[in-house]
């Protein structure tokens, strides 16, 4: 497994569940944390806290702007139309019956 600097962004595979953004990210906290002490006072809590809040936000965006994320929320937002537009449909669909709309076309 290769070492992954600080900054980089994630792969597709590292952000594909949980458990491996638990273990890309831990790494990525971890490599930060080591640079930020470099042999000098411990790092407190909420600098530990500030990175770990920063590399979440990075995970998040990464997963946002990922392929997969598109295609699921693209998924989510036709079932979501298509059941508003049904139930528009029945709610009018006598109304629009007896203005010549038929079930299906030929």
């Amino acid at each position: 497994m290769t070492e992954k600097k600080a900054g980089q962004p994630y792969t597709a595979e590292e952000i594909l569940s949980f458990d491996r953004i638990r273990r890309a990210m831990t790494s990525r906290v971890l490599d930060r944390i080591e640079e930020l002490w470099q042999g000098k006072q411990p790092i407190g809590v909420e600098q530990m806290n500030e990175v770990i809040a920063d590399e979440w936000q990075r995970v998040k965006e990464a997963v946002r702007s990922s392929p997969a994320a598109r295609d699921a929320f693209r998924k989510y937002l036709e079932r979501t139309i298509a059941e508003q537009i049904d139930k528009l449909m029945q709610e009018d669909k006598a109304e629009l019956e007896s203005l010549g709309v038929v079930e299906k076309s030929l």
